[in-house]
């Protein structure tokens, strides 16, 4: 157990080692990178009316739970809130799937944070993990809670249109 301990902690420590502002631009490298290719993949895609199935224009398959038990999964409908979210249709996002939102500001907040840091050497994401790290069980109980309340309303509407 100590070795998988201590493989995990290598590049940590790593990273430890670098000047503050290298850590700054890798780490905003890390969260913007992925950010931007979640953003600019929603904004090239066309919402499904439906509410769900706009992943399918990625070449993936539909949702395998919805297909199987007649209901969706927590995340059914998140590509196409991104995708209307992404195209600045705020109502029809949230609507669609109102945690949806959450998770795209959340992104957007990794997008602006890390290009902060990747570019201008910036150490917004630390203070943005300080505020996490001291608020970090209401953080990760809002984000559970935020997922079955969206779930549950997906399901509500889905039941509604079956």
């Amino acid at each position: 157990m100590q070795a998988l301990v201590e493989a995990i902690l290598r590049p940590v420590r790593y990273l430890e080692a670098l000047p503050p502002v290298v850590q700054n631009r890798l780490v905003g490298a890390g969260l913007f990178l992925p950010s931007a290719g979640v953003l600019a993949t929603a904004l090239s895609l066309t919402p499904d009316p439906s509410g769900m199935g706009t992943h399918t224009q990625l070449g993936l398959g539909g949702c395998a739970v919805l297909t199987f038990t007649g209901f969706p999964c927590p995340m059914c409908g998140m590509t196409t809130t991104f995708t209307h979210l992404a195209h600045l249709e705020l109502l029809q996002g949230t609507i669609n799937q109102p945690f949806g939102l959450v998770l795209f500001l959340c992104t957007v907040g990794a997008f602006l944070v890390g290009g902060s840091s990747l570019f201008a050497g910036s150490n917004a994401w630390r203070k943005v993990m300080a505020v996490v790290e001291r608020h970090e069980v209401a953080v990760a109980a809002g984000l559970i809670l935020g997922m079955f309340c969206g779930w549950a309303y997906k399901i509500a509407m889905v039941k509604d249109f079956l």
